[in-house]
């Protein structure tokens, strides 16, 4: 079995064991982050059946995927790095998600092209959950106002997405967007990733996004 298999079958029984100690309701769904890594890498962990991936370049993600998701209709590719509105047209080509809704002025460009490629994609709000000033998101005082915005042009979001500041206690801000999602009635929360996932896990994460761990370090 490929490194990359056994690993990620190590994260699913880790999660496994994390729903039943703590009677949590939901299995979430791991997206395997394959940015940087080459089709080679991942191929192994496709062929055994895994459906969710992460990218967080546009460009990448074309080059890399197009002959891949017209073979396997099933895949779904989630855009989790920062979209800038230049690059809107082609991630609406090739990916089904994106967690990185961040302005109403993206949320504009994203409906408009929606309705020339006739797409409907599943969008994440990415909440700036630290505050922090390098770090791309709404503040949470503008969440409200970017759901409402977007719920007007017919957008389909469906929960919001966090990275805690990276030398914090995660769960302190986990638990903050819990309640967030709760307050806006959203089904869907994106966020956990190799450091702190089980973490998530606790806080009905439904989506964890997780790459090193499955694809080893970056190179």
């Amino acid at each position: 079995m490929h490194n990359s298999v056994q690993r990620y079958k190590d994260i699913i029984s880790s999660i496994d064991r994390k729903i039943e100690e703590q009677k949590i309701q939901l299995t979430p769904k791991v997206i395997a982050v394959s940015k940087t890594f080459k089709i080679e890498s991942i191929f192994p962990l496709i062929e055994y059946g895994h459906l969710d991936y992460g990218e967080n370049k546009v460009q990448e993600a074309i080059d890399k995927w197009s002959a891949i998701k017209f073979r396997y209709k099933n895949i779904k590719l989630h855009l989790i790095g920062k979209l800038q509105t230049n690059k809107v047209k082609n991630a609406i080509k090739i990916f089904d998600f994106i967690h990185s809704l961040d302005s109403m002025k993206l949320a504009k460009k994203i409906a408009d092209e929606q309705k020339k490629q006739d797409k409907n994609l599943k969008l994440f709000i990415q909440v700036n959950i630290g505050n922090e000033e390098q770090k791309s998101g709404v503040k949470i005082d503008q969440i409200d106002d970017l759901i409402t915005f977007s719920k007007q042009l017919n957008l389909n979001i469906i929960g919001l997405m966090c990275i805690p500041p990276a030398n914090r206690e995660a769960d302190k801000y986990f638990k903050e967007i819990k309640l967030l999602n709760k307050k806006f009635n959203l089904p869907e929360i994106s966020m956990g990733m190799s450091s702190d996932y089980l973490k998530a896990v606790e806080n009905s994460s439904t989506y964890l996004r997780i790459g090193s761990s499955i694809f080893g370090q970056r190179s």
